[in-house]
């Protein structure tokens, strides 16, 4: 009958308009993830994340902790809806606690047009991440790429001195830094409050 029509067409604008809004609401969950996670992992250290604040005082006066060596491996990861070539350009370093430490990661735009990423990193152990301190590195901030373009991304860190004081970390000899990159948005902006 036209009755039951009416009331057909009436549920399934209600279902495509609740399927709508939950489509926008996943691709909005997806970008408010990358800062959410950046100001969590940051200020807690949770996550295998760097916590952010020191300040150059504390790193100027740091005693390296000589006969604790740390072997640090690096990992790179692109999203599926990248199509970047991104590595890094050694696969590992050795550093003591309390000694600052570069490394490089490679990125390359193989299209015909700009893009522009944006990446999210991970320590493991997870609990040396309270320790894994960046001084300068690409993470969080948009990177635009133009066709074939080829850069060197720098990561300037060091391992906080008490790593070697901590019961937890004694067997710890081992520290992977972890990166994956995702598309962003031109224009999309992650500021964190007190991090440089």
């Amino acid at each position: 009958t036209r009755a039951q029509e009416e009331d057909w067409r009436r549920r399934n604008k209600t279902v495509l308009t609740y399927v709508a809004a939950a489509a926008v609401g996943m691709l909005g969950a997806s970008y408010a993830a990358v800062p959410l996670y950046r100001l969590y992992c940051q200020a807690t250290g949770l996550g295998g994340s760097a916590v952010a604040g020191h300040s150059s005082d504390q790193i100027e006066n740091m005693v390296p902790v000589k006969d604790r060596i740390i072997k640090v491996t690096f990992n790179a990861d692109v999203h599926a809806s990248l199509q970047w070539n991104f590595r890094p350009q050694q696969t590992e370093i050795y550093v003591v606690p309390g000694e600052t430490a570069l490394a490089f990661y490679k990125a390359k735009n193989p299209t015909d047009k700009p893009v522009i990423g944006i990446s999210t990193y991970n320590v493991v152990p997870f609990e040396a991440g309270q320790y894994f301190n960046k001084i300068q590195c690409f993470c969080f901030e948009e990177q635009r790429l133009n066709p074939q373009e080829e850069v060197d991304m720098p990561v300037f860190f060091y391992i906080d001195p008490e790593f070697a004081e901590d019961p937890k970390m004694v067997n710890v000899d081992l520290i992977t830094l972890s990166y994956t990159f995702f598309e962003a948005k031109e224009g999309y902006k992650l500021p964190v409050p007190g991090y440089n």
